[in-house]
């Protein structure tokens, strides 16, 4: 399979539960045994708002290689008119792309680069 071919919305299929899996094991490493409040912090991070604001700031730092921006662009240039009612349709495809790099870095067995994207993300969330 050519991951690259691999439709960008299926890679955010993907990408979401992984990053979604990241999210919930960092919090309870931080110790927090409440469900209700596991909820309330995941949503600082799996919110698309979250999410937009994080993919723009690691791109922005010149995080991403050449491939990666190539999905990421992919991603939020798909045309699609749907999205949640609580964000807007430019902030929903931001976080869209970065579920879909995850993805992609996910089929390419690349674990230790998404590894660096959340630590990156976690480290920003906390300074």
């Amino acid at each position: 399979m050519n991951v690259l071919e691999v439709n960008v919305l299926v890679l955010a299929y993907l990408g979401d539960t992984i990053y979604e899996n990241y999210v919930r094991r960092y919090l309870i490493n931080k110790n927090i045994s409440n469900v209700n409040d596991l909820q309330k912090e995941a949503i600082k991070y799996v919110s698309a708002v979250s999410q937009a604001k994080f993919i723009g700031n690691l791109i922005d730092s010149n995080f991403f290689n050449e491939e990666e921006l190539s999905v990421i662009k992919r991603a939020r240039n798909y045309k699609s008119n749907s999205h949640p009612k609580n964000c807007d349709i430019v902030t929903y495809k931001h976080a869209t792309a970065l579920e879909a790099v995850i993805g992609y870095l996910s089929l390419l067995n690349k674990e230790d680069r998404i590894k660096e994207i959340m630590e990156k993300i976690f480290y920003e969330e906390v300074h």
